[in-house]
């Protein structure tokens, strides 16, 4: 287990008809999540598809690994305009 595994969480669940929010928020970065799916699924389903798109968010944040970041010097640059 990770010490991203065993951090804790801030977990809200808010009804709104047929359909539940879910906000997750990461106390050590403030960085806070939400996702809505239907109030006929689980808790726990809710609650770790929540947390999966805080993980995500956060290694999105982190940036790509190291050897992604360059691009290789013989790579030629493609022309155009980038709208």
């Amino acid at each position: 287990m990770s010490s991203e595994e065993k951090s804790e969480y801030i977990v809200e669940f808010q009804q709104h008809g047929t359909s539940v929010k879910v906000s997750v928020i990461d106390p050590r970065t403030m960085l806070e999540v939400s996702i809505v799916g239907p109030s006929s699924a689980g808790q726990e389903e809710l609650k770790r598809t929540a947390l999966a798109k805080l993980q995500y968010v956060m290694n999105k944040k982190k940036g790509p690994p190291a050897t992604e970041k360059t691009s290789a010097p013989d790579t030629p640059k493609k022309p155009g305009i980038v709208v």
